[in-house]
């Protein structure tokens, strides 16, 4: 495309300026700008009295400590398990997962979003062209030949325009724009990293399922075992037939159990194969192992940087950005709007006449608009954003509090669940003495079954407690990564002034 046209658009606008009358003109409308101004501050259409009323709340008011250093959680934490299978499935969640998409499209849409919020800030050009068949009435401005004739008009212009943000409208439109933008990627972070925990956790939880069934299988072999027996000391006549119907009972009561394990086993598979977005069917044969993990250092205090390690504040964070964007933006309504527009381009009436010399056409100059009374129009758009303003902020320290708790308690029951499983081994290790006690004893015609079938009853309540007390272990492992940001870590800054200027 020939650029030319943009040359000669730009110098007859140049000499419009320097003629007498577009200087007087100009000086005209600067000076109604100046008035306009102080018409704005001091007549209907003001912003006075629309005040923030929320306030950032500070993560050391709410107990976290400043000084603490806490060393930061790797991206990859699920290594520290020392499963391959896990790392598999996890890579494949976050490959194949519906709800990333999602969070991703959203991120994209702000993204777009950003790009045309910077466009207005730019010179915008277009090209138009019309054509149209008239009859000029015969009675009107036109003499003849021109009255009563019917002629084809035609027009091709260029038409050019620039906003000057001199109240920072577009800034703030900016602004709120790129805040949602990095709040949807903080979004998207907070969805693949809670997305990876809930994978960890079924995964733990099917392992301590796995477990569960294995202890009642070991258990069911037992009972097996003394059932046969109890029959070879009734044939013997060393027992009676109570004890055979006391050992005959104790087996369907541990397949039952079995086959509710059995049931919770496939669920947990179907749930692992709904986070990976795969068909239920897939994971029937995985049979994951509870093994020991490599945990991750229990901080003593909840560390005031967590605003930074967590996705879902940061998000929170950057949509206080963004609603402090909004009301700047619905501020720097109440002011005036100038524009610098121009023009260039062929006119005629006749098609044969446009490209002919004398058809050409050109102006530049600026424009101003501005609010003088709207019946509170303005002033309610304003309102409706501060409030916005005032929403986010007490989103953010909602999120900030429940995140902080939410540390406390991880803290808390990771320690608390070290302390269990030193006493439960204890208390399996007892249960398994007594139940080799009285079985040597029932065997040798010293002890009664029931003796027996109790102190079996313990033992499998034990190892039972003992499974579920290593699985909590790594779920709480899990629930510790999460509480402190899963990997994750902020690299933009806040720019906190902004909130303070939308008062």
């Amino acid at each position: 495309m020939n650029c030319s046209p943009l040359h000669r658009f730009h110098l007859p606008g140049l000499e419009l300026l320097r003629s007498p009358e577009s200087r007087r003109v100009l000086t005209t409308l600067l000076v109604a700008l100046g008035s306009s101004v102080v018409m704005i501050l001091a007549g209907c259409a003001n912003p006075r009295g629309i005040e923030l009323k929320a306030a950032l709340v500070s993560p050391v008011s709410l107990g976290a400590e400043s000084a603490a250093e806490v060393a930061p959680v790797a991206a990859d934490w699920w290594k520290s398990f020392d499963d391959p299978v896990l790392a598999d499935l996890i890579a494949r969640a976050t490959a194949g997962n519906p709800n990333l998409r999602v969070a991703a499209a959203r991120s994209s849409r702000a993204a777009a979003n950003v790009a045309s919020a910077q466009a207005n800030d730019g010179p915008q050009l277009g090209l138009g062209a019309d054509l149209s068949r008239q009859r000029i009435t015969g009675n009107g401005i036109y003499p003849p030949p021109i009255a009563g004739s019917t002629l084809t008009s035609a027009t091709v212009q260029l038409n050019g325009s620039w906003e000057l943000d001199f109240f920072g409208r577009n800034r703030a439109q900016l602004d709120a724009a790129i805040g949602a933008e990095r709040a949807s990627v903080a979004d998207a972070d907070a969805a693949r990293i809670l997305l990876g925990v809930n994978v960890a956790r079924s995964y733990v939880q099917l392992a301590r399922l796995v477990a569960q069934r294995e202890v009642l299988q070991r258990a069911l072999a037992q009972r097996d075992e003394v059932l046969a027996l109890i029959r070879q000391r009734f044939s013997a006549g060393l027992d009676t037939a109570v004890e055979v119907r006391q050992g005959e009972g104790a087996v369907p009561e541990t397949r039952q159990q079995l086959e509710g394990v059995e049931e919770q086993v496939a669920l947990t598979r179907h749930a692992i194969a709904a986070l990976l977005g795969e068909p239920p069917q897939r994971f029937d044969t995985l049979t994951p192992k509870l093994s020991t993990v490599r945990a991750i250092a229990v901080p003593e205090f909840v560390p005031a940087d967590l605003v930074g390690r967590r996705a879902d504040i940061v998000a929170a964070r950057w949509r206080v950005e963004a609603a402090s964007g909004d009301v700047r933006s619905a501020r720097a309504q109440f002011y005036p709007n100038i524009n610098l527009t121009a023009f260039l381009g062929l006119s005629s009436i006749g098609l044969d006449r446009l490209a002919r010399a004398g058809s050409e056409q050109f102006g530049v100059g600026p424009a101003i608009r501005l609010p003088i009374f709207d019946s509170g129009r303005l002033r309610a758009g304003l309102q409706g954003r501060t409030s916005d303003l005032d929403a986010a902020v007490e989103t953010y320290n909602g999120v900030l509090v429940d995140a902080i708790h939410d540390v406390a308690d991880q803290i808390v029951s990771a320690r608390a669940v070290e302390r269990q499983q030193r006493q439960q081994a204890e208390a399996q290790k007892s249960a398994e003495g007594a139940y080799d006690v009285a079985t040597q004893r029932f065997r040798a015609g010293l002890g009664t079954y029931l003796t027996v079938l109790n102190a079996e009853t313990n033992v499998i309540t034990q190892r039972r407690l003992t499974t579920d007390l290593t699985a909590r272990a790594l779920d709480a492992q899990v629930l510790l990564v999460r509480s402190l940001g899963g990997g994750y870590l902020s690299n933009t800054s806040y720019p906190e002034i902004l909130v303070h200027e939308s008062r």
